[in-house]
């Protein structure tokens, strides 16, 4: 990719102060890498957080930091808009700190790189993408305040289903005019445009014991009840629509010759919009209301969940992007994953919102992870130009 001046002045002060940031970033990002954040620990994900205050306040730019007791604490940073256009709301930018590697990876593999490819736990899945956050929040700091604010919220829970962060992000994004999630870039390139919605479930079916050889008639095998309800979950899977069920672990029984009295199993749904999610949850609860053997019952918990990111939420805002992306020298088109993200909370919002804005990268969640740290000043560049954009087409005329 490469880097070009951008057209007017505060393009032109932003674009070029990003140009120059390049081993910074890079430096950056080793550093987040080196500090272990899985989801669980909170120790790690608040380390991060640290660091990123540090970061924000050594540049003037205010952040607020708010404690949670079983979750890494939630930041938000802003800068203040200058009152002009106070009727249409801010600009949010996201990304969460947690990763999927278990507390001392980093011991094991650090950060290392090779040429302008960067490896390391959570390098793209989505460290990247926080350091670019912050790199644009610094460059429009150096800039006369915007019509509206720019506010940046940096989560700790992402990875296991946003359970703590959810209620942070609405929050944040509540009047907000366009959401811009720095998850990674996909390896075409692109940016995200769609994404798959999910919902985890913990089902429970409790039956009766009894010896298999001597009282089988007396028993209710709970084994039984789940094994019958899989097959009709399963069924509910159309990849036509997109719509996916899949029950990915089970337990259950005492013994060999005991006949169940409990067991358990965790359902994974995925689904493209928002009526299909209600459709589906709908057909699940009447599959587990069923009795399918009699002296069985069977209940259903949520214990996680992502809505959709429907491609009419990102359309008008990822075609501004693309126009900047286009002025800066690199081409972008957009993509539909079935991976979730908080881009589906904040679409379902009706806020427009377009995900994957961060560095491109892959094989995330793996240890072959990878970030093409070339893409970091011109990606950083296209978000930063898309709020400008924003900011061109609110000023006073």
């Amino acid at each position: 990719m490469s880097t070009v001046t951008c057209s007017n002045e505060r393009y032109d002060i932003t674009c070029d102060w990003l140009a120059g940031q390049q081993s910074q970033m890079v430096e950056s990002l080793k550093t987040l890498v080196n500090i272990d954040s899985n989801s669980y620990d909170k120790a790690g994900t608040d380390a991060v957080a640290d660091v990123i205050v540090g970061w924000l306040e050594a540049d003037g730019i205010a952040v607020t930091r708010t404690p949670r007791p079983d979750a890494g604490d939630i930041l938000e940073a802003w800068l203040e808009g200058d009152g002009s256009d106070a009727s249409a709301g801010h600009v949010l930018m996201m990304g969460h700190r947690d990763t999927v590697f278990p507390t001392g990876t980093v011991a094991e593999r650090g950060y290392t790189q090779q040429g302008e490819i960067g490896y390391g736990p959570g390098v793209a899945d989505m460290k990247s993408g926080l350091v670019l956050n912050i790199f644009v929040l610094r460059a429009l700091k150096r800039l006369a305040p915007l019509p509206f604010p720019v506010r940046a919220l940096f989560t700790a829970d992402e990875e296991i289903g946003s359970r703590d962060g959810t209620a942070f992000i609405r929050e944040a994004a509540s009047g907000a005019r366009a959401v811009l999630n720095a998850e990674p870039g996909r390896i075409s390139g692109n940016v995200v445009t769609g994404r798959k919605g999910g919902a985890a479930f913990l089902i429970e079916v409790t039956g009766k014991a009894a010896h298999s050889g001597v009282s089988h008639a007396d028993g209710a095998s709970a084994i039984e009840a789940l094994a019958r309800k899989i097959v009709k979950l399963h069924a509910l899977t159309d990849y036509e629509s997109g719509v996916t069920t899949n029950v990915g672990l089970i337990e259950g029984g005492v013994s060999r010759n005991t006949v169940a009295p409990a067991a358990t199993a965790q359902l994974d749904t995925r689904f493209a919009t928002n009526e299909q999610r209600a459709n589906l949850l709908a057909a699940i609860e009447t599959i587990i209301a069923e009795e399918e053997v009699p002296g069985t019952q069977a209940t259903i918990r949520q214990t996680s969940g992502f809505l959709p990111m429907e491609p009419a939420m990102s359309e008008a805002l990822f075609a501004r992007y693309r126009v900047q992306a286009e002025k800066l020298g690199f081409s972008v088109g957009g993509e539909f994953t079935g991976g979730c993200s908080d881009a589906g909370t904040t679409a379902s919002l009706g806020i427009p919102t377009l995900c994957g804005t961060g560095p491109v990268g892959a094989k995330m969640h793996t240890d072959d992870e990878y970030c093409r740290l070339e893409t970091f000043v011109p990606r950083a560049q296209a978000v930063a130009a898309t709020i400008l954009d924003l900011a061109a087409e609110a000023s006073p005329k």
